[in-house]
This record gives structure tokens, sequence and C-alpha cells, in this order.
């Protein structure tokens, strides 16, 4: 479900669910929580990489998992998934994500929570939920930090999916690999591990208010009009998952 592999002071978090496109369920959310909390208070650990493992890097969440809870539990998950992504930006080691084949809906809004965020070109970039009813649940201090409200609000409508080339554009990612996306982030990874790591700690520290100020109280926010909105008949009735009273 999670490969970790090392080289040197990066580690590289790989998401292997081929049978879901890498989606995200509780088990893997957690997984995630409990490695990154450990990584961080290892100080021979430098930067870590998140990546998907040959599907593309995540499809979003698990609907077969979705299928099973109802409406409170599915709101209960998300602010679950919401908290784990907050937690990078007040993480000592920096988190890089590498975003190949495509990061759509949850995989998009986990991605653009990391500090830093390379692309393939061709990448897929996109968020579904508002045509299927309801609103992206958590995330958007993220959004807003790389790239204000005008450009989150026209993302967030997911009116088109893009590539990688316009993921940077647009602010959501940092930089466009050439070749290997995942290459490209342990070249930068390894480079940024050669730094002094006190002063990258508190570089990162600096920045922290600033990138995720008041999100865990947007997130809640966005939480109760998902919740809403997935009780509108629209959204039940456009729904890929069973959504349960």
């Amino acid at each position: 479900m999670l490969d970790i592999s090392r080289d040197g002071a990066v580690v590289t978090l790989s998401i292997d669910r081929p049978q879901v496109r890498n989606a995200m369920n509780l088990d893997l959310v957690r997984r995630i929580s409990e490695v990154t909390a450990e990584l961080d208070k290892d100080p021979e650990v430098k930067a870590i990489i998140f990546r998907g493992k040959e599907y593309g890097f995540c499809a979003g969440s698990d609907l077969k998992e979705l299928s099973t809870f109802n409406l409170d539990q599915i709101c209960a998950a998300d602010l679950e998934k919401a908290a784990v992504a907050r937690s990078f930006c007040f993480m000592d080691t920096p988190v890089i994500a590498a975003v190949d084949g495509f990061a759509i809906g949850e995989g998009m809004l986990f991605a653009v929570s990391c500090d830093v965020v390379f692309t393939g070109q061709n990448a897929l970039w996109h968020l579904p939920q508002v045509a299927l009813g309801w609103n992206p649940s958590w995330g958007l201090k993220s959004f807003l930090a790389r790239c204000g409200p005008y450009v989150t609000r026209h993302v967030y409508w997911g009116v088109d999916p893009f590539n990688g080339e316009e993921a940077v554009r647009l602010g959501l990612a940092d930089f466009q690999a050439e070749g290997s996306v995942t290459k490209a982030a342990n070249d930068y990874a390894t480079k940024l591990a050669e730094l002094p790591e006190h002063a990258v700690t508190e570089t990162k520290r600096l920045c922290a208010p600033a990138a995720g100020e008041n999100g865990q109280a947007l997130d809640l926010i966005a939480n109760q009009m998902f919740h809403q909105n997935l009780n509108h008949d629209f959204a039940k009735s456009y729904a890929r998952f069973g959504i349960k009273n």
C-alpha cells in the first residue's frame, strides 16, 4: 500500500494501490501519518518524496470504501485526510510531491499540500467534485497560499482538466520535469538535503504560518458545506458511491 525506499538522506514514499489507481483510503492515510511522523523525528532524514508507484500519483478517494460509509463517516474520513495533509506544512522535514500520470480529486489536494511539487508535462490535473454536485472538502488553504482566491476558484470549479505545464503556470506545481518526475524530485531533494539542516528547518518554520494559518478552520467550513452538498438531490443522483443516511 505504501512502499518506502531510501537514498541517502532522502526517503521516497510510493503509493502502491494499482487496483484503484492509487486512490486513498483511511488505512493508507493513517499509514502515511504514522510514517511521516516517524521520519520527521529521524535526524538522518532530510527530505521526503511522495509519488505514485507506476499507476499515476493518486486518483482521489477510494470510492469502494466510501460506498460502505454513511454521510457522517464520509465527512469524518475527509477531516482525517485533511489533518494529515495539513501536517506537512508544520513538519521540520521538507515534503516533496512527484506527480506523474494524474492527480485527481483528493490526489490533487494531497499533492498541493506538499512543500514543493514536481509534475510531468502530460500529467492530468483535475478536481471533478463540483461537476458531481459537491465542493472539495479540504485543502483550501494550500490552494490559496499557492495561487490566490481567483485561480483557486477557477481550479475548484474544475471546468476542464489541465496538464502539468498549466499546473506550473497556475502556481499549483513548482517545477515541470523534462524527463523522469521522480528523478527530478530526487535530484532536488538531494541538493536540499546537502544544505545546512538548521537553516532549512528554520526557513520552513518561518514560512509555515503564511502557508498553513487558518487551514484547520477552512477545512472545517469546507467539510460542513460538503456535508450539506451531499444531502442535495443532485449530488445523491450523480454520486458514484452510495450515500447512506
